[in-house]
This record gives C-alpha cells, sequence and structure tokens, in this order.
C-alpha cells in the first residue's frame, strides 16, 4: 500500500514541480549514486549516468504505474538500464572471469555459503575486489540483492525478468565471486 506522502509526490512530480523533484533527489538521489557507482567504473563516469537517470525519471514520471512497482523500484530500474546502456556505449577496458570449463557449477553452495555467509573485513574487501571482474548485469544482480537487499521480485522487475531467473542467476554469480575471490587470495 503506497503512503498518502508518496502518492501527493507522484502527482507533483507528474505536474513537473521543482520541489517535488528536489524531494526526489533528497530522497533517493543517494541510493541511486551507490547504485549507479558500483556499476560504472570513475567518478565522472558515475555522475554523468546519475544525472541521465534523474533527467529521465522526471521526463517519463507519467509512465510509472504505480500497480507494478513502488516510486524506488522504478527510479531503480531506470538506473540499472542507464548504467548498462553505458557500459555498452563506452568501451571500457575490463576483464572478466569466464568459467569455461564450468567449474563454477562443481562447486557447494555449503562451500560459497562459507565465505558469503560470515563476511570478515577481509572477505568484504575481497568481494568488492571480485565484483570488478563480473559483467555489468552479474555485478548489478550481486549489489541490488546484499548492498540494497531488494527482494528477488524487485530485482525481476529491475532487470525485466522472473524471480526463478533471477534466483538462478544470482546463486551461479555467487559461485562465480567465490571462484575469484579464491584466485585473488592465492
Amino acid at each position: 500500500m503506497m503512503k498518502e506522502i508518496d502518492i501527493h509526490l507522484i502527482q507533483e512530480l507528474r505536474k513537473q514541480s521543482s520541489k517535488a523533484q528536489q524531494m526526489t533527489l533528497e530522497r533517493y538521489g543517494n541510493a541511486v549514486f551507490a547504485q549507479v557507482a558500483r556499476l560504472i567504473p570513475g567518478l565522472e563516469n558515475a555522475e554523468e549516468v546519475y544525472q541521465d537517470v534523474f533527467i529521465k525519471v522526471f521526463k517519463n514520471i507519467k509512465m510509472y504505474d504505480e500497480t507494478k512497482s513502488s516510486l524506488k523500484t522504478w527510479i531503480s530500474r531506470i538506473a540499472y538500464n542507464e548504467s548498462i546502456s553505458f557500459l555498452r556505449h563506452k568501451s571500457l577496458p575490463v576483464i572478466y572471469y569466464e568459467d569455461r570449463e564450468g567449474e563454477v557449477d562443481k562447486l557447494s553452495d555449503t562451500e560459497v555459503e562459507e565465505t558469503f555467509g560470515h563476511p570478515n573485513p577481509e572477505t568484504v574487501q575481497l568481494i568488492r575486489a571480485a565484483l570488478r571482474h563480473l559483467p555489468p548485469d552479474e555485478r548489478a544482480i550481486i549489489t541490488m540483492f546484499y548492498y540494497e537487499e531488494m527482494s528477488l521480485k524487485d530485482i525481476a522487475y529491475v532487470t525485466e525478468s522472473i524471480p526463478t531467473t533471477v534466483a538462478s542467476k544470482l546463486s551461479r554469480t555467487r559461485k562465480k565471486l567465490y571462484k575469484i575471490i579464491k584466485m585473488l587470495q592465492s
């Protein structure tokens, strides 16, 4: 159920109220910037995408359908799409881990859970470093699930997928991250 304040905010955004736009930036700006910065390398690039996100939000607010998602999730979807689009159009040199031998599938969930279940400061640093070796779509799913604590349903909405697909991709990506962490430790 949407709160009265959210309904009012959306109504005002649809009227292109600058006060409502400012309130939206104050309410969601930090979370959007964090989401974008986790996907986009370089502060200047992240700032550029962040600005593009809110330009698109304010321009397309009339298309927002509150029956499909919360405003926060809708904005997150725009941030995700803008980030992925930016990465596709900018050929930034990034080396991704590729699982050619299918080693990731051989890992047990228990093995992976030992690394992610009880993270210590060293593990957290390794996870951050390992994230850089994932393709943007996989990095996005990990950050949405762990950093933003989004539900599988919300991640599915953001990525235009279904929750079961997100769950299996999350499981596979966690195994991939585990493998990258083990490589970084050696």
